[in-house]
């Protein structure tokens, strides 16, 4: 029998946690990973297509080449390229004398556009940063460590039980008092469930996170408009007529009225423009899809901690609308899976309970755990028959 008790306490020692004494959890994540992705390709895309405007503009010189008249100079040429670089303005001719102008400055405004994009993305990060990230880092610190503590707490309570039953000379008074116990819930440790119960009346982080995203729709909706109302004006002209007869030139009569010019960075515009439209079309399910996940709970994850004494937010029906703080924490509480060492023990424990063969009164892991060490989890049937026929 001693060998027997020895086994299931090396059993119930090695089932213990390692005691996590340092002052935070340094792999914790504080981004979803589709959030993450969202935040690179949304910011990352606009800083990489500007670079690739800058490299064709430094690599090929001037984004434009204008026709210039052949009795002008190699000085006169790139004057006349720089000028109407500068004005980006074609005109046309929609009658004698009416002169209609329409500017193209897109193209010249393409690289500080993409700048400004990036940093417009770049804005709802910011917002998370600043306004939920402190309180989250907080939360999910202590709500990790009590979910590995009372799991720690659990087996030590088994192992307690064990000695007890040990020294205990008279079976009836160790299960009377056991079954005392449990009425009186002297097993359950309420307070991470009163603190999740509180965290679903609470709409902090929920109302940040709507927020990130929506500005994100709305943000990618804005550049949807920009592209279509000023990319599109200009997206197939190639050649403008440009005139340098302004200033001192107005009255010289060998330089022509218009001049033509030839865009050279069409191509880049059009594949900056395209790509924009692209990576942010594809964006926009995935964002959609990030606020549907405020929609529903994830249960898995609470069924497996349902294990734990007084973790019964799912047998009480205790979860309302989603839309909660709760809710956001325990999509974080996924993400970072790896640093909640209890999961994984309890994950087997659950998967244990559901394909036992002998039906147990197995509701915790105190229960099962009890199980595992030799003692029934309830008074055996032959000392409540006892029992019944001393007290008929």
């Amino acid at each position: 029998m001693s060998l027997a008790h020895t086994a299931a306490e090396y059993m119930l020692s090695d089932a213990l946690l390692p005691d996590r004494r340092g002052p935070c959890l340094k792999g914790l994540h504080l981004e979803l990973p589709l959030d993450r992705i969202v935040k690179f390709v949304a910011v990352g895309s606009p800083l990489l297509l500007m670079s690739l405007a800058f490299a064709q503009e430094f690599s090929s010189g001037s984004p434009i080449s204008c026709f210039s008249p052949s009795n002008f100079s190699i000085r006169q040429a790139a004057y006349v390229d720089s000028s109407c670089w500068d004005s980006l303005l074609h005109h046309k001719q929609d009658g004698p004398g009416q002169d209609k102008m329409k500017s193209l400055w897109p193209h010249k405004a393409l690289p500080y556009s993409l700048l400004a994009l990036a940093l417009l993305m770049y804005l709802p990060v910011l917002l998370w940063q600043y306004a939920a990230v402190p309180a989250l880092s907080s939360d999910l610190l202590f709500i990790i460590s009590e979910l590995d503590k009372s799991y720690n707490r659990s087996i030590r309570l088994v192992q307690h039980m064990l000695k007890i039953r040990q020294k205990s000379s008279d079976p009836y008074v160790f299960w009377d008092e056991l079954e005392k116990a449990r009425k009186e819930r002297y097993f359950e440790f309420p307070l991470l469930e009163r603190y999740l119960a509180c965290k679903q009346r609470s709409h902090s982080l929920v109302a940040t996170y709507l927020l990130r995203n929506s500005l994100l729709l709305i943000f990618t909706s804005a550049t949807y408009l920009y592209l279509g109302h000023f990319h599109l004006d200009v997206f197939f002209q190639e050649e403008f007529s440009c005139s340098i007869k302004t200033g001192l030139l107005s009255d010289e009569t060998h330089v022509p009225n218009l001049i033509t010019c030839r865009l050279t960075s069409l191509s880049i515009f059009q594949i900056v423009s395209l790509s924009s439209v692209a990576i942010y079309t594809i964006l926009v399910p995935v964002i959609i899809y990030n606020l549907t996940r405020l929609c529903r709970w994830d249960k898995r994850l609470l069924s497996v901690y349902e294990m734990l004494p007084a973790f019964d937010l799912l047998s009480r029906k205790m979860l309302g609308c989603p839309i909660n703080d709760l809710n956001v924490i325990l999509l974080f509480l996924r993400a970072n899976i790896s640093e909640l060492i209890s999961f994984s023990w309890l994950s087997v424990l659950c998967v244990l309970k559901d394909t036992t063969t002998q039906k147990h009164n197995i509701d915790t892991v105190v229960d099962f755990m009890t199980l595992l060490a030799g003692l029934e989890p309830s008074k055996p049937k032959h000392l409540t028959n006892s029992a019944c026929d001393e007290h008929p």
